[in-house]
C-alpha cells in the first residue's frame, strides 16, 4: 500500500477553519444546538439519550439507529446497514475491503480528496471528469470507456463537492445498470441528498438500483450536524457487509453511543430538518447572487444544482490561488482555492473557488469580501 498523501482540504482547514474571521467555504448546512434537536425527539428516545449507559456498542450500529436509516431507503432493510464514524471512515474501509493490489477502480473528478486518494493508493485508478464547459455533464461513454476486466469499483459523488452538479435520474440508473453488467461495484457518495434544489431532481439511491451497490451517508452534511460524527454504508450484499464489519474492527471497532441516539432522533426528524435546511439555502441564494452580480467581471457564478457548495470561476489574471491567499489573510474571509480539488488522475479547472451557501448570515462574509474586492479598485 502506498503512503497517503496530505489530505490537502484538512490541512487548509487546519490553519484557517477556526481562525477566518468569515468562514465562506462550509460544506455543511448551519448546525443546530443539542437543545434544538433535542426537542425534535420522541419522549421516548429523548428518555434514552439522557439515561444512556456510556458503554461499548455494536460495531454494526445501535439497532434502533439502523432500522431508522433503512426506511430511507426503498429496498435495503436493517441489516443492509453498517455505521461508521462518519462519512471517511466509511470510504476508507470501504476502499481498503473492495481494492487490493492488481485492481482497478474508476472515480470521478472533481472530488473530495479521499475519493481519489485511498483508491490510489491500493491500485491502478482512471478519472472521468465532470465537463465544466457542459455544465459538469458525466459522459458515460467515458466511464464505459475506462472500465477494464481487472476494474472493482466505480465511484461518484451526486450532489457533487464541489461543483454541486446533479446529473439526470435516468443517467444515474444506466451507470448503475453498466456497473451491474460488468460485475462491478458502484461506490455512490449521496451525503449532500435532499438539498436538492429541485426535489423532481433527486437522484434514487446506489443501493436502491443494486444489491452490488454501496450508498455512502452521513448526519454531517444534509442534515448539518458533523459533530455527531456518525456516517454509514447501505448495501444488499450481506457478504461484503461482513467484510465491512470486520474491517471497521480495525479503525473505530464501534461508534459513539450517545451520537448514535442524537443520530436516530434526527433521522426520525429528517424531513422537518432537511425543510429547514432547504429553506436556509434558499433564502441564503438571492444574498449570493446580489454578490456576485455586483461583481460579474470578476466571476462566473453558478448556483449548485444540490447540497450547499458552489463551484464559481474567478477571472482575474492574478489568479485564484492568489485571491484565495489574500482574501483570508487581509479581510479574514475564507474560501477554497482550485487546488485543494486538483487531481492525480484528470485536468481540473485551475481557476475556481468553492463557496459555502449553506451557513446562517451569509452578509457579513460577503460585505468583507465586497470591501476587500472594491479596495483593490
Amino acid at each position: 500500500m502506498t503512503r497517503l498523501p496530505d489530505f490537502r482540504l484538512e490541512t487548509y482547514f487546519s490553519r484557517w477553519e477556526f481562525t477566518a474571521r468569515h468562514h465562506l467555504t462550509a460544506s455543511d448546512v448551519q448546525s443546530m444546538t443539542l437543545s434544538e434537536l433535542l426537542a425534535l425527539a420522541e419522549d421516548k428516545d429523548r428518555d434514552t439519550f439522557e439515561n444512556l449507559s456510556l458503554g461499548y456498542t455494536e460495531t454494526f450500529g445501535d439497532p434502533a439507529l439502523r432500522e431508522v436509516i433503512a426506511q430511507t431507503y426503498e429496498h435495503a432493510d436493517a441489516d443492509d446497514v453498517l455505521c461508521f464514524a462518519g462519512a471517511e471512515e466509511a470510504l476508507y474501509v470501504a476502499m481498503n475491503v473492495l481494492l487490493d493490489a492488481g485492481d482497478h477502480a474508476v472515480v470521478v473528478t472533481p472530488n473530495y480528496q479521499a475519493a481519489e486518494t485511498v483508491p490510489l493508493a491500493l491500485c491502478e485508478v482512471t478519472g472521468v471528469a465532470l465537463d465544466p464547459d457542459r455544465d459538469w455533464a458525466l459522459d458515460l461513454d467515458k466511464v464505459a470507456a475506462a472500465i477494464r476486466p481487472n476494474t472493482r469499483v466505480v465511484s461518484v459523488n451526486f450532489p457533487n463537492n464541489p461543483t454541486g452538479k446533479v446529473i439526470d435520474a435516468a443517467d444515474f440508473t444506466a451507470l448503475a445498470r453498466l456497473c451491474d453488467e460488468r460485475g462491478i461495484h458502484l461506490f455512490s457518495d449521496e451525503v449532500y441528498r435532499g438539498l436538492e434544489r429541485d426535489p423532481a431532481r433527486t437522484l434514487p439511491q446506489a443501493a436502491d438500483l443494486s444489491e452490488r451497490a454501496l450508498s455512502l451517508n452521513v448526519t454531517s452534511k444534509s442534515l448539518g450536524l458533523p459533530g455527531l460524527r456518525i456516517g454509514w454504508i447501505t448495501c444488499r450484499d450481506r457478504e461484503l457487509r461482513s467484510r465491512l464489519e470486520r474491517a471497521k474492527h480495525y479503525t473505530t471497532i464501534c461508534n459513539s453511543a450517545p451520537s448514535e441516539v442524537l443520530a436516530r432522533i434526527a433521522l426520525k426528524a429528517r424531513e422537518t430538518i432537511l425543510a429547514r435546511n432547504g429553506a436556509l439555502i434558499a433564502a441564503n441564494l438571492p444574498v449570493f447572487e446580489a454578490f456576485f452580480a455586483e461583481f460579474a467581471d470578476d466571476f462566473e457564478w453558478q448556483a449548485p444544482d444540490g447540497g450547499c457548495v458552489a463551484y464559481p470561476r474567478y477571472h482575474g489574471a492574478d489568479g485564484v490561488e492568489d485571491l484565495c491567499t489574500r482574501l483570508v489573510a487581509e479581510a479574514g474571509v475564507l474560501l477554497l482555492p482550485a487546488s485543494i480539488y486538483r487531481s492525480e488522475l484528470t485536468a481540473t479547472p485551475a481557476d475556481r473557488f468553492r463557496i459555502g451557501i449553506g451557513r446562517r448570515n451569509p452578509e457579513e462574509g460577503l460585505a468583507a469580501f465586497a470591501e476587500w474586492l472594491r479596495g483593490r479598485r
